[in-house]
């Protein structure tokens, strides 16, 4: 009798241990309906003490965990700018950092000479018009797992199903709720100074590239004509020299206008999904509607908005506060 005693309080325990694992995970949001939207972002402008790297997104954690040993108080917030499953994990670029104020708040010195101490730096972002956005509550550590794999997919589709220009993705940890917020309009002005100094390295590159492909198609094709104008010479000298000094000019006139494009035109221009002002603008009531986040910019080419978000990121660890 003994024995099935021992044995039913064995498998009491067990019962218990299961529900109150699977309590634990309902409590961190398992069951909590996603629901996107395009309004008013739940901040307005901010200062931001961070650190910008390159590489996976899973070793955000550590980054995480450096700004709250400096103050727990603050809020954290990550600034994830490409997408994961289209660029390879070492070249997947982010910063990750505190919100040392917000609106017309300032930070005080002392706060940002102690974050400079370890190696932050410190940035602004303006307050933006219009934002998609997504909430998810942050209950537990295990909450921030199942937002990455929860919110990024639904936020994937509704950018999708209405075709528009919103990256890059921004999380804010605030009090017990994550927000995940995408700016639909002048994005480059949430690209960290790291960040826009390797965009412009980037697009010199593709300049120069595109340079050295122009001269020489324009080699080619200047010493075809000229056989040709040799050989008609006895026939039209008009013609010849006519022909002698076709090309390269449309090439020249592209690189130039590229040249002369503004810092951010590479998300400015060519886009081809919705405008945001053609949404629906939704507020809902905890937090999610209230007035603004930082500011707005457009988007580039098709593999250039692909490559800067358009699904989840890698379910790795982004690191608990």
């Amino acid at each position: 009798m003994s024995d099935w005693v021992l044995l039913g309080l064995i498998a009491a325990l067990v019962m218990l241990l299961l529900l109150t694992v699977f309590g634990f995970v309902v409590y961190s949001g398992l069951f909590t309906e996603v629901v996107v939207s395009a309004g008013s972002p739940p901040v307005g402008n901010i200062t931001l003490a961070y650190k910008f790297r390159v590489g996976a997104y899973g070793e955000s954690g550590q980054l995480f965990t450096d700004g709250c040993s400096i103050s727990s108080k603050l809020c954290s917030i990550g600034v994830y700018y490409d997408n994961p499953h289209t660029v390879p994990p070492e070249k997947c670029r982010f910063a990750i950092g505190r919100i040392l104020s917000e609106g017309d708040a300032k930070p005080s010195e002392e706060q940002i000479k102690r974050f400079q101490k370890y190696g932050f730096k410190i940035f602004s972002f303006p307050a933006p018009s219009h934002v998609v956005m997504a909430t998810f509550p942050f209950t537990t550590p295990l909450s921030i797992h199942l937002a990455v794999n929860r919110v990024h997919p639904a936020l994937d589709t509704y950018i999708k199903e209405r075709k528009l220009c919103a990256h890059p993705r921004i999380e804010i940890y605030k009090e017990d709720r994550i927000y995940f917020v995408c700016p639909l309009a002048r994005q480059g002005d949430f690209y960290v100074p790291e960040m826009k100094e390797l965009e412009r390295k980037s697009r010199a590159a593709a300049a120069e590239a595109e340079d050295s492909r122009t001269d020489i198609t324009g080699a080619d094709t200047m010493s075809e004509t000229s056989s040709i104008s040799m050989e008609a010479t006895t026939d039209s000298r008009d013609t010849s020299v006519a022909t002698s000094i076709l090309l390269p000019f449309p090439a020249s006139r592209g690189r130039e206008e590229a040249d002369n494009r503004s810092e951010h035109s590479y998300s400015e221009s060519g886009a081809s999904g919705s405008s945001f002002e053609e949404l629906d603008l939704e507020v809902t009531g905890d937090g999610e509607g209230a007035p603004g986040l930082l500011p707005d910019m457009g988007c580039a080419g098709n593999q250039e908005v692909t490559d800067k978000w358009t699904k989840e990121p890698i379910a790795a660890e982004r690191g608990e506060e």
